[in-house]
């Protein structure tokens, strides 16, 4: 019986080698922001993605010690700190998104995918607004109507 044996993918490697190579894929994709990949690699990266990002927004020295073991380049470090973790402070998870591209790899055809994280600049799909900006947004527009002297339509 299989119970609990594969929780993750194995992605045709050994454990070192696909660990060596989720490595590289997130440095990469904090130097970068957004790789081209292979769906499964997409996938399976997304959530050390979003790992790597928890220990960005606590911002300890136990947090980059973290952070220093998998990530391979200290100046991808230093940017995952500085401005990778304050983007993502109101942000509660979901930091990657992974989309599918419509036409496979030429030669083995492997489905490809885009994986990039969201809230950046040049970014392919508009992320959703997080509730705690939502909620900023909407107090300071109303505060801003009120001193104009423009009733707001849900109080009437």
């Amino acid at each position: 019986m299989r119970k609990r044996l594969a929780q993750f993918r194995k992605l045709g490697r050994t454990p070192d080698h696909k660990w060596a190579m989720l490595r590289n894929m997130v440095t990469s994709l904090i130097k970068h922001e957004r790789i081209v990949t292979t769906l499964p690699k997409a996938k399976e990266l997304r959530f050390l993605a979003d790992k790597i990002i928890g220990y960005a927004k606590k911002d300890s020295i136990h947090g980059r010690q973290l952070a220093l073991r998998i990530v391979r380049e200290k100046p991808a470090v230093t940017k995952l700190f500085e401005v990778l973790g304050p983007r993502y402070e109101e942000r509660s998870g979901g930091y990657t998104r992974v989309l599918k591209l419509s036409r496979p790899r030429r030669g083995d055809n492997a489905d490809m995918a885009v994986i990039e994280y969201v809230d950046r600049p040049g970014e392919i799909r508009a992320a959703r607004v997080p509730e705690k900006r939502k909620e900023r947004y909407f107090n300071n527009l109303r505060e801003v109507y009120e001193s104009v002297g423009i009733e707001s339509v849900a109080k009437q």
